[in-house]
């Protein structure tokens, strides 16, 4: 079975679902919109920017999980579906995941985003395999924290080879969709590497390794 990796923020949506997040929470001032909004803000130029310190991005991002109650956090989930989410998903994206499940690929969103904000992003476009940063639970709600791998840069691969070992499937023929050169370790190991709305960095190593660049904006 060919395999058909998307990258999520900024390719299968027109926009950045986890910076999306933040910023619902500052709107609705359940963060101190200032503080917060600044801090994220800064957070989101250096992943641009390709020198994000995932640890502690995380560790910033992840807290409002700990001190929530999950009732209210799936509540304020479906707002951020409904207000946030539903505008950035395109037409073109959506196609492109047609396309590929009407070829029998198996589609798999790879993302560095975390699970809380992306899972129901990814049953939305009917992704069912997801590999997301994951957030830490104990006793059926979270702690604020991450565990495992974080699903960024070299994780990505990190992560995605775990998943290959326990599916037994393969890269042979396979496709990712990124637009982010934090992707390049893994668009480096797959056989069609598709830079998507990309970054600078990104469009020009896309151009020199001759890499399809294409548009899902509509």
């Amino acid at each position: 079975m060919r395999l058909a990796l998307f990258d999520l923020d900024n390719t299968l949506l027109a926009g950045d679902s986890d910076h999306a997040w933040g910023d619902y929470l500052c709107e609705r001032g359940i963060l101190d919109g200032a503080a917060y909004k600044a801090r994220n803000d800064a957070f989101y130029q250096d992943y641009l920017a390709g020198k994000l310190n995932i640890t502690d991005y995380l560790n910033f991002s992840l807290e409002i999980l700990g001190r929530t109650e999950m009732a209210q956090l799936e509540q304020w989930h479906r707002e951020f579906m409904r207000d946030c989410v539903e505008p950035i998903i395109t037409a073109k994206a959506v196609a492109l995941l047609e396309q590929h499940r009407a070829a029998g690929d198996k589609l798999l969103i790879i993302t560095a985003t975390n699970r809380f904000v992306t899972g129901p992003i990814a049953a939305r476009l009917g992704v069912d395999t997801l590999l997301a940063t994951e957030c830490e639970m104990v006793d059926g709600r979270y702690t604020g924290k991450t565990t495992d791998v974080p699903c960024f840069k070299e994780g990505k691969v990190t992560r995605l080879n775990r998943w290959l070992a326990e599916t037994g499937l393969n890269l042979e023929d396979s496709y990712f969709y990124s637009d982010s050169m934090n992707d390049l370790p893994l668009l480096e190991k797959v056989a069609h590497a598709v830079a998507v709305d990309p970054d600078p960095t990104l469009r020009a190593e896309a151009e020199r390794r001759g890499w399809p660049v294409i548009s899902l904006r509509d």
